[in-house]
């Protein structure tokens, strides 16, 4: 989806092979100013100062892929609206 935008990825990590750390959620999210957070179907939308670690966390204690970086916005899970409108 983001090659058929032409997005450019800066950086990109597998989740399996290097998971990522709370200590690294908590500074992605002092990084951003807002953050979207898809649940299936549904997303939220939070203030990055009221988003909590356990929000970009599934059911399953692991963090939600795809986690996504704009600028200031921060997309958690699979949302193909949300990341339409991003891109």
């Amino acid at each position: 989806m983001l090659d058929d935008r032409g997005v450019d990825v800066k950086e990109e990590r597998n989740s399996r092979k290097e998971p990522l750390s709370d200590k690294e959620a908590r500074a992605l999210i002092a990084s951003v100013s807002k953050v979207i957070v898809a649940k299936g179907k549904k997303f939220e939308e939070l203030p990055a100062a009221k988003a909590k670690i356990a929000n970009l966390k599934g059911p399953t204690g692991n963090y939600r892929a795809p986690m996504l970086r704009k600028g200031k916005t921060l997309l958690v899970g699979f949302h193909g609206e949300t990341l339409e409108s991003l891109f």
